[in-house]
C-alpha cells in the first residue's frame, strides 16, 4: 500500500541516559523495587526478576492520537477510532493499562475480535496498579517437544523466503495447547512463547543507548511487512508479538527498556511506514 511521507516523532527522551535521568525508584507494598520511567513505563525487580510493563491505553493514544476516549461504568478505559475503511476499532484498557480486549466492528455490524482478556482478569479489580501486573504470572510449563527442524522453528529473517515467513507466521502451535491463555501470561511465559514458530530479525540495529529505526533501515522490514500483510488479508483477527533484545552489555534494568523501545520501535515502522494496523501488533521487551 501507500507509506507516509514520515513517521511522526515520538515525545520524551530519545536516549538511554535521558531516561536514567528521569527514571524515579520507590519500593511498592509488597517489597518489590520499581523502576518508573517516562513514557509510560514501570520496570518492576522482584527476587533477581525483572520485568518491563507498560501503560498500553496511552501507548495506544499515542499511536492513534485520532482515538476517542472514555471511561466505562465499570472502570474500564475504552478507545475508539474508526480507519479510513469506515471500521471502528475498540480497545479497553483496565486501571494498570493492561489491554483487556480489543475488537473491531465494520458499517455491516461484522465483528472482529483480536482478543478477550475478560475472563482472566474477571477476579482482579478494574482499578488495581501496578502490583497486579507481571511477575507471578510464571507458568508451570517445560520446553515444547516437537521434530520441526530448526530453521522451520526459529526462520532467519535475512536468509528465509517470503514462503518461509509467510508460513512461520500463520503456523499454528508446534504442541497442542491445554487451554487459551491471556495477554500476560504470553509475555510473561518464556515456554509458552516458545509453543510457537518465530522469525528472528538481526537485520536492524540500533545505535548504543539509542531506541530509534533510523530512517535508511526502513526497507528492511519490507518483506516483514508483506508477510504480515498478507497473513492479516487471510485472517484479520491475526496478532502478532515483537519481542525485543539486546546484547549482554550492560544492567539487566538498562537492557530491558532499551529492548521494550525497541520493538516498540519496530513496530511504529510497521504501523506508519507500511501501513500495519497497529491493533493486530503488541510489543515487548526482554532485556538481553
Amino acid at each position: 500500500g501507500g507509506r507516509p511521507v514520515a513517521i511522526t516523532p515520538l515525545a520524551g527522551p530519545l536516549k538511554l541516559d535521558q531516561l536514567k535521568a528521569e527514571r524515579v525508584q520507590r519500593t511498592d507494598n509488597k517489597g518489590r523495587t520499581l523502576f518508573v520511567e517516562p513514557g509510560n513505563r514501570t520496570i518492576i525487580k522482584q527476587d533477581n526478576r525483572f520485568i518491563i510493563h507498560r501503560d498500553e491505553g496511552k501507548r495506544f493514544q499515542a499511536f492513534r492520537p485520532d482515538a476517542r476516549t472514555m471511561r466505562l461504568p465499570n472502570g474500564i478505559t475504552q478507545s475508539v477510532y474508526i480507519r479510513p475503511d469506515g471500521v471502528r476499532v475498540y480497545s479497553e484498557f483496565d486501571g494498570a493499562g493492561r489491554l483487556i480486549r480489543r475488537y473491531s466492528r465494520g458499517p455491516g455490524g461484522r465483528d472482529v475480535v483480536y482478543l478477550d482478556n475478560r475472563r482472566f482478569y474477571r477476579n482482579l479489580a478494574i482499578g488495581v496498579g501496578i502490583g497486579a501486573v507481571g511477575v507471578g504470572l510464571a507458568l508451570a510449563l517445560s520446553p515444547p517437544a516437537h521434530a520441526l527442524p530448526r530453521p522451520k522453528y526459529i526462520v532467519e529473517y535475512d536468509s528465509a523466503s517470503d514462503d518461509d515467513l509467510y508460513e512461520a507466521l500463520t503456523a499454528p502451535p508446534v504442541v497442542r495447547l491445554e487451554r487459551s491463555y491471556s495477554l500476560d501470561e504470553i509475555r510473561y511465559s518464556q515456554p509458552l512463547r516458545e509453543r510457537m514458530r518465530r522469525i528472528d530479525v538481526d537485520a536492524i540495529t540500533f545505535d548504543t543507548g539509542s531506541f530509534e529505526v533510523s530512517e535508511e533501515q526502513y526497507g528492511k522490514l519490507e518483506r516483514m511487512a508483506k508477510a504480515i500483510a498478507k497473513a492479516i488479508e487471510k485472517n484479520p483477527a491475526e496478532m502478532f508479538l515483537i519481542e525485543g533484545h539486546t546484547d549482554a552489555v550492560g544492567p539487566d534494568d538498562d537492557n530491558l527498556t532499551l529492548s521494550d523501545r525497541r520493538a516498540e520501535a519496530v513496530s511504529r515502522v510497521l504501523s506508519e511506514y507500511y501501513n500495519i494496523p497497529i491493533e493486530n501488533i503488541v510489543t515487548q521487551g526482554y532485556g538481553e
